[in-house]
């Protein structure tokens, strides 16, 4: 039987230092609780991605683009992220990965 992975995506830009609410450590706290409750995680291997300091309007990040990858070779089965803007903040491509890419590969994604 296959583990089951789940990726934690943060992703803090420049611009969010402002908010403590965006913080990295808020992110990995607030991810990590929502994950223990979730009863895929009881055998789960949990993989986190952190993007620091770079802008969500595209998607040229070097881990969201490592997590892509593994999303391609089919070894991510679920992506959390604190909301959509974490992801990203350009909506159509945003959209594209939620609404046609992550389902067509099988991975489920949560918005906490």
């Amino acid at each position: 039987m296959q583990k089951y992975v789940i990726a934690l995506y943060i992703r803090l830009s420049l611009e969010d230092y402002k908010y403590d609410s965006m913080s990295i450590e808020n992110q990995h706290l607030a991810l990590n609780e929502f994950v223990s409750s979730m009863p895929e995680s009881t055998h789960a291997e949990v993989l986190e991605f952190i993007d620091n300091g770079y802008s969500g309007t595209n998607f040229e990040r070097p881990k969201v683009q490592e997590l892509i990858e593994l999303v391609r070779a089919n070894q991510i089965d679920c992506i959390i992220v604190k909301d959509l803007s974490r992801f990203g903040r350009n909506h159509i491509e945003t959209g594209n990965y939620i609404e046609k890419i992550f389902p067509f590969m099988g991975v489920r994604f949560i918005a906490v």
